[in-house]
């Protein structure tokens, strides 16, 4: 189906008390601010970031080598970044889609996804070990088509990820509704190594998880500048700094510390709505029993799944980008995104209409021009850095700072030497070009969602350039 641009006017009142915050961050467990650093100190391994990516780099580390001095600096505090504001959709696919990372590296494909599986074992395994109350869940992933030039589509993507690896199954009509009941889906693949999570608690139960074995976490401790020495690096502070053998920088989509990697990295805004909780009779009229995280095919598509506490989470589809990489919390509520996404919801699940929203936000995504994240050193090898999950990081965070640890290390193995390692994405072009090399994009996207995925000259060059977007 072709959603509308524009809600309609009997659609706006779910949103009369909506509040402009993260859900998943408005919860009175949110644990007390760290103190900041406000000294000279000196570490093994700083790392410069407080979401997963430097959370899972931390923790590592530390397990890894329990006497290695381990510092970590969040400019504010713990998964106030994309950490707290995702989905909290655990993929195993580390190549943000299986036919984005069919049409990049093909020949490791493989290797990759038994990587990716392999991971997400990891981290549920990290999560019962250190007791991390996260309403982790392996639901699965099911990914629906309304459109019947789709079917085919997900019938022929099935059959090709399992040749790689993947154990997905075919639903079809009856089968798809039986287990989620939208009069609008025709087909569905259902994935059941993926997972959902609380993403807040996941990441608050990691920091706890470091300091526990003796990681230093400061907050409110923003990173300013980097001095490369001989044998060691200084990370500037605000009011401190610290001078370490090794650093790691997980940033997402702030402005990095190394300049030249600006051009390899936009922030992409993405919004999310969460409703109240569903009455017995709302969710009886959706059958969704099994808390699956669903997604849908379309190149600009939604995701969505079923809270803990009995709420739907339905975000995605409208991607914004900012001109010259606008930053800020001016960007985190968008009204116009909000009514939009309240209207495709109820087109969806019709039977739910009257139902209210309860929180809606926006955060920025770390978007490369090969929608998966890469991997760099600099300093002689003693700085290691990964970017460019373009949303889809909450599993994929954990391999990359195994990659980065592995980097530091100097270590040839299985990961460092995959082609997806040692190279990088095409950087994107200065204002105004990036702009409208974007929007353009964004718009040809659209259109082939409209005209049953038919991809203009536009979206036809970036494929044979190899930077078309495979969701």
């Amino acid at each position: 189906m072709n959603f509308s641009k524009h809600p309609r006017p009997e659609i706006l009142v779910s949103l009369s008390n909506l509040e402009p915050t993260p859900f998943w961050l408005d919860n009175p467990n949110h644990p007390e601010t760290l103190p900041s650093l406000t000294r000279s100190i000196n570490a093994d391994i700083v790392v410069v970031g407080g979401g997963y990516t430097g959370l899972w780099t931390a923790l590592l580390a530390k397990e890894k080598n329990p006497s290695c001095n381990v510092v970590l600096l969040e400019a504010s505090e713990v998964a106030w970044g994309a950490s707290g504001r995702c989905g909290g959709f655990v993929s195993a696919m580390l190549t943000h889609s299986f036919k984005n990372g069919l049409q990049r590296w093909p020949n490791e494909l493989a290797t990759i996804i038994k990587m990716g599986h392999s991971n997400l074992n990891e981290i549920e395994k990290t999560i019962k070990r250190y007791n991390i109350d996260c309403d982790f869940i392996r639901s699965g992933e099911l990914k629906v088509t309304s459109k019947p030039s789709e079917v085919k589509f997900l019938i022929e993507d099935s059959v090709e990820s399992n040749h790689y690896g993947e154990k997905v199954k075919f639903y079809n009509q009856e089968e798809v509704r039986a287990i989620v009941n939208s009069p609008t889906y025709l087909a569905g693949v259902l994935n059941p190594a993926n997972a959902i999570v609380n993403p807040a608690h996941l990441a608050w139960g990691l920091r706890r998880a470091c300091l526990s074995l003796g990681v230093q976490i400061f907050e409110r401790t923003k990173a300013t500048g980097l001095e490369n020495g001989t044998s060691d690096v200084v990370v500037k502070t605000e009011y401190g700094q610290v001078r370490s053998k090794k650093v790691v920088l997980a940033t997402n989509a702030f402005p990095p510390l190394l300049k030249h990697l600006k051009r390899y990295i936009v922030p992409v805004y993405d919004y999310i709505l969460v409703s109240e909780p569903l009455s017995q009779e709302q969710r009886a009229s959706i059958n969704w029993k099994g808390r699956e995280g669903l997604v849908d095919v379309s190149n600009q598509y939604h995701y969505y799944h079923y809270t803990a506490d009995g709420r739907i989470l339905w975000g995605g589809y409208d991607a914004i980008y900012n001109w010259n990489n606008g930053m800020g919390p001016q960007f985190e509520s968008r009204p116009k995104t909000f009514g939009m996404l309240a209207d495709h919801f109820f087109q969806i699940f019709p039977q739910l209409e009257g139902l209210h929203f309860t929180h809606g936000w926006g955060g920025a995504i770390d978007t490369c021009s090969r929608f998966t994240s890469f991997w760099g050193t600099e300093f002689d090898g003693k700085l290691s850095y990964t970017l460019g999950y373009t949303g889809l990081g909450l599993a994929a965070s954990r391999f990359g700072a195994k990659v980065m640890l592995d980097l530091l290390d100097k270590k040839k193995n299985d990961r460092t030497n995959l082609k997806m390692v040692q190279t990088k994405p095409f950087p994107f072009p200065p204002e105004p070009l990036r702009s409208l090399t974007i929007n353009a994009t964004r718009w040809s996207l659209n259109r082939a969602d409209e005209n049953d995925g038919k991809r203009n000259w536009w979206l036809r060059l970036l494929d044979a350039l190899g930077l078309g977007f495979n969701s």
